[in-house]
């Protein structure tokens, strides 16, 4: 009995470990999502369907467990779907307000460890229809192929057999994400980072030790030790009131969507990418944020680290994480609105060139190819290096079904770590922009005071655009210096 329970057991790669031994009351390393439904839901059918599509990934029946040595999964030989699918319902009016508090309570809460690490709520009662929240550790799968994973439980049409095949209508290339667009540079050096991966971090081990070695190799040395090196040495990010000391609860909120069209259609009147004016975007509202509680501002610039997918998209069903990170300027302090995009967009293009930082900072994001002793450190050094983190995810642009009902939105969250308290999340879906946020509630009281300058910074960029013509005559940048004057 003992030999086939240990034949049940099978090796954890050391870049999901390292998710795994990341886990910290004051950031569960949880990939939580939302998705709204334009009808009720029924609980048995939803079951039903998680027992079907979700459970054919022989993953999601394995527990994860940690040992001194590394880790291992095991499949959970008292698994029992119905503690994995709960049934909820939201208190009052049942509405925005609700919801988001039901998800903040759960974003805060961790998952059991004796169980596989992944959880739903099937709530029955939101604004007429339902919502399912969905709960699922980092160390199975990044934030790419868990939205993957999630949207493979729906369809395209109300009836499955006359769905069409999401993952054609899904993965085509989106030139505007910036996953798409800094995935390619990196594919061929990927796999010797890997191979040196042992070198690598015995080099980062040094840096850390001995910071005058790392301002060395910054100089000198092979291209990756020089990006690595250059990351160890970048100044921590500066002190403000979105970046704190981290308590144990979560808060979350969204925006109202944005028409898709209107955003690529802005992008291109101002010469960038959707993904630029998004991110600016969110720049903006942070900066309207810090303004009004005091905080100040002026010249102020904060990193935002960006995951970078490093794998084709069609293979990130296979689960586990495949991904780098590189740090985004976001310049709050700039009042200019369109100055502000442009200096977001400059930024996106140098990342784009620079394939061996993109390649470095995913390893140091396999903070599991590391000795333990050294994973905290490692772990605290680059998260003083940022502020927040940010994703954007191109979905599928067809309104989706689950057990017959229709998707009217969705929003997901991945975790932050270290020190970093703040997550901005991008989904696009049936032709919106849908905008999140995650925050640490000792920093951030209100998280809806941010999520509700979003839109309003789009109509701000809008309105730049729109006078063009007088920017012309005028020049934009007075243009666009007297708009922010008065908006």
């Amino acid at each position: 009995m003992q030999d086939v329970f240990a034949s049940s057991r099978e090796a954890m790669s050391k870049v999901d470990t390292a998710w795994l031994r990341m886990e910290r009351p004051t950031n569960r390393m949880m990939i939580t999502g939302v998705l709204m439904f334009a009808g009720p839901l029924d609980p048995v059918a939803i079951k039903a369907l998680l027992a079907e599509r979700f459970l054919a990934y022989r993953r999601f029946r394995q527990r994860p467990v940690l040992g001194v040595n590394g880790a291992h999964w095991e499949i959970d030989p008292d698994f029992d779907i119905d503690w994995h699918v709960r049934v909820a319902a939201l208190p009052g009016a049942a509405d925005k307000r609700e919801l988001q508090d039901f998800v903040s309570d759960l974003a805060s809460s961790p998952l059991d460890q004796s169980k596989p690490l992944w959880q739903f709520h099937v709530i029955e009662n939101y604004r007429g229809g339902g919502a399912l929240v969905a709960r699922i550790h980092h160390c199975y799968a990044d934030g790419l192929a868990l939205v993957q994973v999630l949207l493979s439980l729906t369809d395209t049409a109300p009836q499955p057999e006359a769905k069409a095949e999401l993952a054609r209508t899904w993965l085509k290339r989106d030139r505007g994400s910036v996953l798409e667009r800094l995935l390619e540079p990196m594919q061929g050096g990927l796999q010797k980072v890997l191979a040196a991966g042992e070198k690598t971090w015995q080099t980062l081990a040094q840096m850390l030790a001995d910071p005058s070695i790392a301002a060395e190799f910054a100089h000198e040395g092979s291209e990756i030790t020089r990006e690595l090196a250059v990351t160890v040495t970048l100044p921590d990010d500066p002190r403000t009131a979105l970046k704190g000391r981290l308590g144990v609860a979560k808060r979350v909120a969204w925006a109202e969507p944005l028409p898709l069209d209107e955003v690529k259609v802005l992008g291109k009147a101002l010469g960038c990418t959707v993904n630029d004016v998004l991110l600016a975007c969110a720049a903006g509202a942070l900066r309207g944020y810090l303004r009004d509680i005091g905080e100040d501002i002026d010249g102020l610039t904060i990193r935002a680290t960006v995951p970078v997918n490093l794998r084709p998209l069609e293979h990130a069903r296979k689960l586990g994480n495949h991904f780098g990170l590189v740090f985004l300027d976001l310049p709050i302090g700039e009042p200019n609105p369109l100055r502000r995009l442009e200096r977001v967009a400059a930024c996106m293009r140098d990342l784009k060139g620079r394939r061996q930082a993109v390649v470095a900072f995913g390893l140091l994001a396999a903070l599991g190819m590391a000795p333990a002793p050294l994973q905290e450190p490692a772990l605290a050094l680059f998260s003083r290096k940022a502020s927040a983190v940010a994703t954007n995810v191109p979905g599928p642009q067809q309104p989706l079904f689950m057990a017959g009902v229709e998707v009217r939105e969705l929003m997901f969250w991945v975790p932050q770590t270290g020190s970093i308290g703040l997550g901005l999340s991008i989904l696009s879906y049936n032709g919106h922009v849908h905008f999140g946020l995650i925050a640490d509630h000792r920093s951030i009281r209100n998280p809806d005071a941010i999520v509700a300058r979003f839109g309003a910074e789009f109509e701000k960029l809008m309105l730049i655009a729109l006078m063009e013509d007088w920017g012309e005559e005028f020049g934009a940048g007075d243009a666009a210096s007297t708009l922010a004057r008065y908006l």
